[in-house]
Order: C-alpha cells, then sequence, then structure tokens
C-alpha cells in the first residue's frame, strides 16, 4: 500500500519524505490557504521535492475552468495530478483531461456509485472520504470494501486513494481491505511511528549500555 502525505507544509513532507516513507502527496485549496504564503511558490517547492504523484486541485466548479486550471496545474511537474471534484463537470473534466494523458483524482467520493462512475471516467484515483462518513454515523470503511469490490469485478486500472484519515486504525483497515493508497495528515503519520513499548525497550538497551560502560570505560560499538 502506497502511503500518501495530506498536507501543504513543507517542513512536514521534507521529515517524513527523508525517511522514505512518501510515495506521493495531496493537498487541496484548504491545505493550502493553512499554510498562508503564495500557494504557486509552495505546489512549486511540493513537485520538485516528491518524485511520487503529487495531487494539485483545481478551484473551478464548471468545465471549462476545470480544464484550463487542470492544464495550468500539470505545468508544475509531470508528478502532478490534477484533483477534480465528483461532479457532472468534474467526471467530464476527468474524461478530457485523462484522454490527454493527464492524470486525475476524483475527490469528495462518499458512495459506490460515485467511485464507479469516477474509474468509468477515466480517473487515476478516486479519492473516498472515510473519515467524514464515520463523523455522520455511516461505517467509512464498509465504503472502501464496496469500492474494492466492484474495481475488482471490472478490472478498473482505477486506484482506491483512502482520504479523510482520523486515527492509525483506519490506516491498518484500509490496507486489510486492500486499497491501494492512503493519504493522511501528518499528526496520524507520526503516531504511526510510535508505540509505549518501543520507548520502554530503548531506554532500558541505553540503560544497560550505560551499566556496562560504567563496569568497562573502553566498551564500543
Amino acid at each position: 500500500m502506497k502511503i500518501f502525505l495530506d498536507t501543504a507544509n513543507l517542513e512536514s513532507i521534507k521529515k517524513f519524505n527523508d525517511m522514505g516513507l512518501l510515495d506521493g502527496i495531496t493537498t487541496n485549496p484548504s491545505l493550502l490557504s493553512k499554510e498562508g504564503g503564495n500557494p504557486k511558490n509552495a505546489m512549486e517547492e511540493i513537485t520538485k521535492i516528491i518524485k511520487g504523484d503529487v495531487s494539485l486541485e483545481v478551484v473551478s466548479t464548471e468545465y471549462s475552468g476545470m480544464i484550463k486550471e487542470g492544464k495550468r496545474l500539470r505545468e508544475y511537474g509531470d508528478n502532478v495530478v490534477v484533483k477534480v471534484p465528483m461532479t457532472a463537470d468534474g467526471l467530464k473534466a476527468c474524461k478530457s483531461l485523462s484522454s490527454e494523458g493527464i492524470p486525475v483524482n476524483v475527490t469528495l467520493i462518499f458512495s459506490p456509485n460515485q467511485a464507479l462512475l469516477a474509474a468509468k471516467s477515466g480517473a487515476k484515483y478516486v479519492s473516498p472520504f472515510i473519515g467524514r462518513l464515520d463523523d455522520i454515523g455511516q461505517n467509512g470503511m464498509h465504503l472502501i470494501k464496496e469500492i474494492k469490490e466492484i474495481f475488482s469485478n471490472y478490472n478498473f486500472g482505477t486506484e482506491i486513494l483512502v482520504a479523510s484519515i482520523r486515527h492509525p486504525i483506519h490506516v491498518v483497515d484500509a490496507a486489510k481491505i486492500g486499497a491501494d493508497v492512503v493519504t493522511l495528515p501528518p499528526i496520524v503519520l507520526d503516531k504511526m511511528l510510535q508505540h509505549p513499548l518501543t520507548k520502554i525497550g530503548l531506554d532500558n538497551f541505553l540503560a544497560d549500555w550505560e551499566k556496562l560502560k560504567q563496569k568497562n570505560p573502553d566498551a564500543t560499538i
């Protein structure tokens, strides 16, 4: 399963990319706004840092604007995936951009029907938002299971990019189902790195090593 970071924060992107953990990045207007500054500079920098796919989102809601913005976003790099909303105009734009060789991520997916239509429109990725479904009392992970089954039935090449991840358990559940990608906020990826027993074990190892050095000051690794 590929791991994308859902952020426009350059510090976080560099931190996790240096660990070799990142396969890509997803952004949206809200994430770019959160960071402030010139979004153009941020998008340019992100596409340079990351070798994998970087989703950059259009802000137009009608077809012609999406096409114009999508082509402009693609100029930031060959690794840019144009993100469009799950609307009639979004699917039309997805079909047009995909036919020109520009990969598309259809976002704001909340039903298997929407995922099916996005796949038929040529999307490289569909982004179901599981956390937002959980927030309204629905089972977001059940949606991933349904999409996975549908895509498997018809051998769609579209990848399932699980979005709106709230906690590490979401990641494990998505991996068990066989989702292609999860996109995580930095705080969730940080939590995945940690376990209290890891810290306790490391502290014990280091304490024992200090005891050894007291008895044998010349001890080295």
